[in-house]
């Protein structure tokens, strides 16, 4: 059995990534279900959704990267 199994997560020593999964679930109305029942709690068409904006943010900053320099 895993040992992070019913530790409370304290978001501010998330990784950035995770943060960022963390901050869509959010967005999506998802934060309070992630936290009670983790992530096995949503649905494959949620956890797609997260993943799909994730991969759209990360592209955002990479082209705005870009564009800057």
């Amino acid at each position: 059995m895993s040992e992070k199994k019913g530790k409370p997560i304290d978001l501010s020593k998330v990784t950035p990534d995770e943060k960022m999964k963390y901050e869509i679930a959010e967005e999506l109305g998802l934060l309070d279900q992630v936290l009670q029942k983790g992530w096995k709690s949503l649905s494959s068409k949620e956890t797609g959704r997260i993943g799909g904006l994730i991969t759209k943010k990360r592209r955002e900053a990479s082209n705005n990267h870009r564009n800057v320099n």
